[in-house]
């Protein structure tokens, strides 16, 4: 189902930008963000009402944006995504590879279907929609993929196998397939960020907390936030202003980059 917003400028003249997981948290922020700056926004989530909800709020503030249904485990769905914009649109400026989720358990009490869910949709689902989006990008010889990936493609915390193993790979892929781009001018680099205060940090806080046996404050300041010279969870705005200099022209030899903003964390 696709869900058009309003817009005072005809979408195929504005250059086209795609967010998975852009129902709510970092990919809703980057979203409205990206759709800010003049993009026309693919808003894509495997929730569709949670698109819409994106949608409305690009339009409200003026902006161009349609919601997609859009699992990033599925071929089917990532096969017709790439045939409405190959059809409606023509071109693909801009991916945002940001859908995601988390479980918290020790490796021998990690259901196993549950870490290979991780895995596909935080590292199998980015390689597939940049495979089925880069015929594009090379027909256009233009593209900026955004892969948005985590303090924890760099260094590791115990509870969290297949989310580390998946965005350690995510690093890896990026790297590759700079390679693969780089006689033409597309361009794919990695932020990873440390904790962001989203919905989804917050399940961590309660799933750490019962793990280790501690309150959810003692998380936040005991594990999150004390490797952390700074303090400090990471804001929306500081990724949204990251992903607006990795796309722009000023940025076209960045590439195959990882871009941290840790607080100073892999400094030591």
């Amino acid at each position: 189902m696709t869900t058009l917003a309003t817009s005072p400028v005809a979408t195929h003249q504005l250059p086209i930008a795609l967010v998975t997981g852009a129902g709510s948290g970092i990919g809703q922020a980057v979203a409205i963000h990206l759709a800010g700056l003049g993009y026309h926004l693919l808003v894509t989530d495997v929730n569709s009402s949670a698109a819409e909800q994106t949608v409305a709020a690009i339009a409200a503030e003026g902006g161009s944006a349609s919601s997609h249904k859009l699992d990033v485990t599925s071929e089917e769905d990532i096969e017709l995504i790439t045939q409405t914009i190959r059809q409606d649109f023509g071109r693909i400026d801009v991916l945002v590879n940001n859908a995601g989720i988390q479980h918290v358990a020790k490796l021998e009490e990690f259901p196993v279907d549950r870490w290979k869910l991780i895995n596909d949709i935080l590292l199998v689902g980015p390689a597939m929609l940049t495979r089925a989006l880069l015929p594009l990008m090379r027909e256009q010889n233009y593209g900026r993929i955004v892969n948005i990936g985590s303090i924890h493609g760099l260094i590791a915390s115990p509870f969290k196998s297949a989310y580390v193993a998946a965005k350690h790979g995510l690093l890896g892929f990026s790297k590759v397939i700079a390679l693969e781009t780089a006689e033409q001018d597309i361009t794919i680099n990695t932020l990873c960020p440390a904790y962001v205060k989203t919905a989804l940090v917050e399940q961590q806080i309660t799933a750490q907390a019962a793990e280790h046996g501690i309150s959810e404050d003692e998380v936040i300041n005991e594990i999150m936030l004390a490797p952390m010279p700074k303090k400090s969870f990471i804001s929306t705005d500081e990724l949204c202003g990251s992903i607006g200099y990795v796309i722009s022209d000023a940025a076209r030899n960045m590439t195959g980059q990882t871009l941290v903003l840790d607080g100073a964390w892999t400094a030591r």
